[in-house]
C-alpha cells in the first residue's frame, strides 16, 4: 500500500527558502540523478524538458506551504493520494532551480528557461500555424495560451559544456536570471 512516513533525509529544501515550520515539501532526487545520467551520456546536441512547475523563489513561496502534489482522477483534482489508490495519477511540481543546479554540477550549461509560450513562438510555431485548419489552430491555442498550457508549462534545455548548441527557443522571453 501507499502511506507517508518521516524519515531521515540527505536531502532538503535549501536553507534560505525560510520556510515556516509545518511546511510540506517535494524533493526530487530521480530526477536529478536522471540530468545526472544524461550528462554523462549526451556529447553532443541539447536536451530539452518541458513539465509544470517554479522557479525556487516560487516553488517555496510561502503560499504553497503544503506542497505542490496533486491527484487527478475523472477529471477531479485533490490532494489525498491515500484516497482511491492505484486509481489516480499522482503528480507534483518541478524545482526548475534545482534541475538547473543539477545539471550545472554534472557538466551541463543551461541554454535557457522559458514558458512553453515563448519556447513555442521562437521555434516558429505561428509559421507553421500559417496554413493550419481551424481544429489545429484551437489546439495550438491551448499549448500557447497564458491561462492555458503556455505559462503553466515551462522549458529548460541543457547542452554539453563545450558544445555549440544555437538555443533558438530562448531568443526572447528567457527567464534563466529567475533560476
Amino acid at each position: 500500500g501507499f502511506a507517508f512516513e518521516d524519515r531521515e533525509t540527505m536531502m532538503s529544501p535549501p536553507l534560505e527558502a525560510g520556510l515556516m515550520p509545518g511546511t510540506v515539501t517535494e524533493i526530487h532526487p530521480q530526477a536529478e540523478a536522471f540530468i545526472a545520467t544524461l550528462a554523462r551520456t549526451l556529447k553532443r546536441g541539447a536536451a530539452f524538458f518541458i513539465d509544470y512547475g517554479f522557479p525556487e523563489a516560487e516553488y517555496y513561496h510561502p503560499q504553497r506551504h503544503g506542497g505542490t502534489l496533486m491527484c487527478h482522477q475523472g477529471h477531479k483534482a485533490d490532494a489525498d493520494p491515500l484516497v482511491a489508490v492505484g486509481d489516480k495519477d499522482i503528480t507534483a511540481h518541478v524545482n526548475f532551480t534545482g534541475i538547473a543546479l543539477a545539471g550545472q554540477d554534472a557538466g551541463f550549461v543551461v541554454l535557457g528557461y522559458t514558458s512553453q509560450a515563448n519556447f513555442l513562438l521562437n521555434c516558429g510555431v505561428a509559421d507553421l500555424l500559417a496554413g493550419a485548419s481551424l481544429g489545429e489552430r484551437a489546439m495550438a491555442h491551448r499549448l500557447l495560451a497564458e491561462h492555458e498550457m503556455g505559462e503553466l508549462f515551462k522549458v529548460i534545455g541543457f547542452a554539453p559544456l563545450n558544445a555549440s548548441f544555437d538555443a533558438l527557443g530562448f531568443e526572447r522571453g528567457d527567464r534563466s536570471h529567475k533560476l
